[in-house]
């Protein structure tokens, strides 16, 4: 018997899945500044609609620029929403 460590070849079949729902969402640190990264269509239009690309300075949108006092209620919101956020 061979030994593999390709899950396709082990499995017999597709590679195995961890289960873990793929984020919405990427929240990027980059310390004086968030980015709020979406990363489906229902995270685009989720920003679109809560946040808007006129609400300050956007040049990233659709990726949203975010003051670090802001950012924990925010991301309660998009998880009350039910969407994911991938920190």
């Amino acid at each position: 018997m061979s030994s593999h460590n390709d899950s396709f070849v082990s499995s017999g079949n597709s590679p195995t899945h961890s289960g873990k729902i793929p984020p919405d969402f990427l929240v990027e640190n980059h310390g004086s500044i968030f980015l709020l990264k979406p990363l489906t269509p229902a995270a685009t239009a989720w920003v679109e609609e809560h946040i808007g690309q006129d609400n300050g300075y956007q040049g990233l949108w659709p990726s949203v620029i975010i003051e670090p006092r802001y950012i924990a209620d925010i991301v309660a919101g998009i998880q009350n929403d039910g969407l994911a956020v991938s920190v």
